[in-house]
């Protein structure tokens, strides 16, 4: 603004020296009458002393209006030259005196000569100024003043008059300052503005302001009129004092929050690109009124930009030796996983960063992916985050929501960093395979970026608006079923399979980390309860039935309650949990091992599939019927996908291609009814087309399916059998379901090696290439 103002010429004035005023409590401005009741007899002289002369007499402010005999240095520097326009003698001695302002002045000496104060000055003359931008201040200045003449009755409506004709941008803010109702010492800091347009633009910074306040005192007024009735003039008075004082009280309230989040912003130590968006920000901050939506939403960002740890980081411990002694002491079995693992944090140790692709985590429920991606945070020294990603379908749930409302919030990936604290944190992406997306976006996609070395050191956050770097953090995603993943997301990540566990295994785990925790966990000691190893082997056998251990935790903790409840009812003092009493309180065995579910059976074939808990052994039934019609039909239920529908005609039209070999002599002309028990559950997958076929040639042949083979593979149409996945995980599903013999693809034979030695040593496996070959292990 001052660019666009004049100079200010100062001159030194040649006359002697002049009678001055010292003024309390009063400004005056150039240009304007002043009216005034001198008393302190220095003051009376010198109004005497001007008009004995010419009438002219300097006028100058107190700078402590609480000074009764003020001396040179208790006056301003700048005051007004002003002449004497009337004199009244009044009753008590002193003078009424009418002035009028000429010029600023800025004293050069002052001193006290025969009891008044006597100056010699400079004069300060506004020199003309003029452009669109000053007519532009010019023209709101006078609409604000108008507004305020309206809103004051204090301002007579006269001083609009006295400002429409005038075209000086000084004197027309020295008119307009003249009536407004500020402070003496607001008016003196704008007397001392010697730039015009600089004063005019105060000028209108300050009716804004004095427009505010009377619009407020008018909302108090109708609000407490509307409350109180006319006789409680006391109550009004002080509900209007307590507005005011509250208003007062949250305007410097605001003055000290801005303040603070400015503090913490700069203490955050956050990009360039995050400093731009948080100073502007707090600029909005400052403007908003306390309790606006605004206000609100403009706070939550600025708390979470100052939480985030943009510069703050945890020292990493990559020393290879010590994590595998934390993994072994944490984690039983596995010992491929945490191979793998060592392989990858000994490159990241040599290397010194941990840039590379995501590790991927596959497996059934319960066998330690979330612990483990624990475990290495633990061993590293990291903080350690999860995020549960299972039903999410909202993009926004990873990019955050853009802040267009009061309940946006960042995404679940900053909001993690922000509560661990650090930025190179271990974060667990659990159930990455359970993502889903619908009209409001794909979060697969939104993951994108996240999880791709090559983009996320700047990955936006639509919350955020400013990008944040994940170069630092370590990602381990954990999923069921690897075939869930998208395939774009797939490629970006580095896939470890987590297997199932033995029932060897199981008993293991319960024994050295289950029951000690359980027995902590429930204000137990050893000397309390007993759990032996033969409880344990029950449990393992004939109460659960997993891939993991989770089933097997909670018969643990259940067997731990029941006991504390024993002590605590002095039932007993020590509690020995053998196989008996663990069925007292468990009820009867769920997976007790019988013969029945072994029989031999005509139509009837075990298979063996993966499913999301892990392996898996699924009877799959075979009934033919006479034809209703004259062409046989086949009926498939049992809620079965695409895949396992294209197997078993498939595997009808091996069985009827070749009828005489394995049916000799039986009838092609039957309706063929295909069922898998459970049809609640959805099942697919390419393992089925083996199984189905030896059940349908059973059905046709009459003969029956030995009870202790289960089997898998998919086949041709010409009776080859192709090779599956999952091998370990289905035979360990055999082996729990005591099945003693399994059929599998000849091709997958050197998947074998995966299978613990154990687990082979409880069952004969039968590797075919052909229906034939199995048909002949099969069949009795």
């Amino acid at each position: 603004m001052g660019s666009a103002g004049g100079t200010v010429k100062a001159k030194k004035e040649t006359v002697e020296l002049l009678p001055t005023l010292a003024l309390r409590d009063t400004v005056h401005f150039p240009g304007q009458i002043n009216t005034l009741h001198v008393v302190r007899e220095p003051s009376v002289r010198a109004v005497r002393r001007a008009l004995e002369s010419d009438g002219r007499v300097l006028v100058f402010s107190q700078r402590d209006m609480a000074v009764e005999e003020p001396k040179a240095v208790d006056l301003h520097e700048i005051g007004v030259l002003s002449e004497i326009l009337q004199s009244i003698p009044m009753p008590d001695g002193g003078l009424r005196v009418a002035l009028r302002g000429l010029s600023r002045i800025r004293v050069d000496r002052l001193k006290m000569e025969r009891g008044l104060f006597l100056s010699s000055f400079f004069l300060i003359a506004d020199d003309s100024s003029g452009g669109a931008e000053v007519d532009a201040l010019e023209r709101a200045c006078v609409d604000s003043f108008s507004n305020v003449v309206a809103l004051n009755r204090e301002i007579p409506p006269e001083a609009l008059q006295g400002i429409a004709g005038i075209e000086d941008a000084g004197l027309l803010a020295d008119t307009i300052l003249h009536h407004l109702p500020l402070r003496a010492n607001q008016k003196q800091e704008l007397l001392e503005e010697l730039d015009p347009v600089r004063r005019l633009d105060r000028t209108l910074r300050a009716l804004k302001h004095e427009e505010q306040i009377l619009e407020l005192d008018a909302q108090i007024k109708r609000r407490v009129e509307k409350e109180l009735g006319d006789g409680q003039r006391e109550y009004y008075l002080r509900e209007q004092l307590r507005i005011i004082q509250q208003e007062l009280q949250e305007r410097e309230d605001r003055v000290g929050e801005t303040d603070e989040y400015k503090e913490r912003v700069l203490d955050a130590k956050m990009p360039e690109e995050a400093l731009v968006k948080a100073m502007a920000e707090l600029r909005r901050l400052d403007r908003s009124p306390p309790a606006s939506p605004e206000g609100m939403v403009v706070r939550n960002y600025l708390d979470t930009l100052v939480e985030l740890p943009w510069s703050i980081r945890t020292q990493d411990r990559l020393d290879v030796a010590a994590a595998a002694k934390h993994l072994d002491e944490q984690h039983f079995g596995l010992e491929k996983v945490k191979d793998r693992i060592l392989d990858y944090l000994a490159v990241r140790q040599l290397k010194g960063t941990l840039r590379g692709p995501i590790l991927c985590f596959i497996g059934p429920p319960g066998v330690g992916k979330t612990s483990i991606g624990r475990s290495i945070a633990d061993a590293m020294g990291r903080e350690f985050v999860s995020i549960s990603l299972g039903g999410v379908r909202d993009e926004a749930d990873i990019r955050g929501h853009r802040r267009t409302y009061v309940g946006s919030m960042p995404g679940r990936i900053i909001s993690g960093l922000r509560d661990c604290g650090a930025r190179n944190p271990v974060i667990v992406l659990d159930e990455i395979d359970k993502l889903s997306r619908d009209g409001q976006g794909d979060p697969t996609s939104a993951l994108l970026e996240a999880l791709d070395p090559e983009q996320n050191e700047r990955f936006i956050d639509h919350y955020l608006e400013a990008p944040f770097d994940l170069s630092a953090v370590l990602f381990i995603a954990t999923a069921n079923l690897i075939e869930n993943i998208p395939p774009a997301l797939r490629d970006r990540m580095e896939v470890i399979q987590f297997s199932s566990y033995t029932d060897a295994e199981r008993e293991e785990i319960g024994r050295r980390f289950l029951l000690p925790k359980a027995i902590e966990d429930h204000g137990l000691t050893r000397d309390q309860i007993e759990v032996p190893d033969s409880t344990l082997r029950s449990l393992v056998l004939d109460f659960t039935r997993e891939a993991g251990v989770r089933s097997l935790h909670r018969q643990i903790t259940t067997l731990c309650r029941k006991a504390a409840r024993q002590l605590a009812e002095k039932k007993a003092t020590r509690v020995v949990m053998d196989p008996a009493r663990a069925q007292e309180f468990l009820g009867w065995p769920r997976y007790k091992r019988s013969e029945q579910h072994l029989i031999d059976q005509i139509g009837v074939a075990c298979g063996m599939v993966v499913g999301e808990s892990g392996g898996e052994v699924i009877p799959i039934e075979v009934s033919l019927m006479p034809p209703v019609s004259d062409r046989p039909e086949l009926r498939l239920t049992g809620n079965l996908g695409e895949v396992m529908k294209e197997s078993a005609y498939a595997a009808l039209t091996y069985v009827r291609a070749h009828a005489n070999t394995v049916a000799p002599g039986a009838s092609m002309k039957m309706d063929v009814h295909v069922h898998v028990p459970e049809g609640a559950i959805p099942k697919d997958g390419p393992s089925a087309g083996l199984t189905t076929a030896v059940a349908l040639v059973s059905a046709f042949s009459g003969r029956a399916i030995r009870g202790t083979v289960a089997m898998t593979g998919e086949i041709t149409l010409r009776g080859r059998v192709l090779a599956v996945g999952g091998i370990r995980e289905k035979v360990l599903a055999a082996v729990r379901a005591g099945v003693g013999s399994v059929i599998i693809p000849a091709e997958n034979v050197p998947d074998l090696d995966d299978v613990p030695k154990e687990a082979l040593e409880q069952i004969d496996v039968h590797p075919v290439s052909d229906v034939a070959q199995a048909l002949s292990i099969a069949l009795v």
